[in-house]
C-alpha cells in the first residue's frame, strides 16, 4: 500500500508540472525590465526597415504612358486570365502571373525594357531604375511607373492550427498578423522561441524570437517580410503525452489510479 501512495504523489505531482500555465502562452506580456507599454498611453514606435528585394520575390510593375502603342507594347500578354479571375485574389497568383519574378541573380525581364537588376533595391530604388530604362522610350514627365511587392509571401509550420505556406496582398504584415492567418499557435506551441529564417542578400539566417514579451513590439522582427519562414517548437509536455490542461492531466491522472487499484485487487 506504502508504494501506492508513492505512485499516487508522483501521479499529483506530474498532473501540475505538465498542465502549460497562461504565462507560456499569452502574447504581449510585461517587460522583465518593468516598462509598462501596454494602456500606459505612450507610444510605441515602429522599427520599419525598407525592405529590400530578394531572389524570388514578385513585384507588381504598372507602367503607363500617353502612347497606345507603347503601352500595348509594355504590357504583360497573360495567357490565364480565366484562371486569375477565379482564384487568384485569395492565392495571390494575380501578381505571380502578371508580375516579374526576381530570377537566382536578381534580375527581371520586362518587355521593351529588357533586363533590369532590382537585387537588393527597395521599391522606390527599383522605380528609380526603371523610369531611367524607360526614358529612353518616352519623354520625361510624360508617363506613370508604379513598383509594389506582389504580396507577402511567408510559411508556418510546427505547432500551428493551419501550417502551411500563405500570400498576404498587403505592403507590410506583422508577426501577429501572420500567426493569426495560419489559425494562432496550438497550446503547446513554444512561443519563448520561435525560431524565424528570415532571407538577406547574401542568404539566410536563422532568428530565435519570443513573442511573450512586449519588446517584439520594438524590434525587426515585429514585421513579417517576404520569404520568411515561422516554425513553432513544441513543449516538451506534449514529448511527455499528458494533457495540456488541468483537465485532461487530471483525466490521465484518474485513469491510471483505477487501473492501478483494479490490478490490486486484482492480485489480492
Amino acid at each position: 500500500m506504502k508504494y501506492l501512495n508513492k505512485i499516487v504523489i508522483g501521479l499529483f505531482t506530474l498532473l501540475f508540472f505538465s498542465c502549460v500555465s497562461n504565462k507560456k502562452i499569452n502574447y504581449l506580456q510585461k517587460s522583465e525590465k518593468g516598462k509598462v507599454l501596454v494602456n500606459s498611453g505612450q507610444l510605441i514606435p515602429f522599427n520599419i526597415e525598407e525592405y529590400q528585394l530578394q531572389y524570388n520575390d514578385v513585384v507588381d510593375i504598372t507602367i503607363k504612358t500617353s502612347s497606345p502603342e507603347l503601352n500595348e507594347m509594355l504590357t504583360i500578354k497573360d495567357e490565364n486570365v480565366q484562371l486569375r479571375n477565379m482564384d487568384g485574389l485569395n492565392s495571390g497568383d494575380a501578381f505571380f502571373l502578371r508580375g516579374y519574378t526576381l530570377d537566382n541573380e536578381g534580375f527581371i525581364d520586362m518587355p521593351l525594357i529588357g533586363v533590369v537588376k532590382l537585387v537588393g533595391m527597395d521599391v522606390k530604388e527599383a522605380k528609380q531604375v526603371i523610369e531611367e530604362k524607360l526614358q529612353k522610350f518616352v519623354t520625361k514627365d510624360n508617363y506613370y511607373v508604379r513598383v509594389r511587392l506582389g504580396g507577402i509571401r511567408y510559411s508556418a509550420i510546427g505547432e500551428f492550427n493551419n501550417p502551411g505556406k500563405f500570400t498576404i496582398l498587403q505592403n507590410r504584415l506583422t508577426i501577429f498578423e501572420a500567426i493569426a492567418n495560419a489559425g494562432d499557435m496550438t497550446v503547446v506551441a513554444k512561443r519563448n522561441e520561435i525560431v524565424l529564417l528570415r532571407q538577406y542578400p547574401d542568404g539566410v539566417k536563422s532568428h530565435t524570437i519570443n513573442l511573450l514579451s512586449e519588446e517584439i513590439m520594438n524590434s525587426e522582427f515585429f514585421f513579417i517580410r517576404p520569404n520568411d519562414l515561422i516554425y513553432a517548437r513544441p513543449m516538451k509536455v506534449k514529448q511527455i503525452g499528458t494533457g495540456v490542461t488541468l483537465a485532461e492531466s487530471f483525466s490521465v491522472v484518474v485513469s491510471v489510479i483505477t487501473l492501478l487499484l483494479l490490478y490490486l485487487n486484482v492480485v489480492n
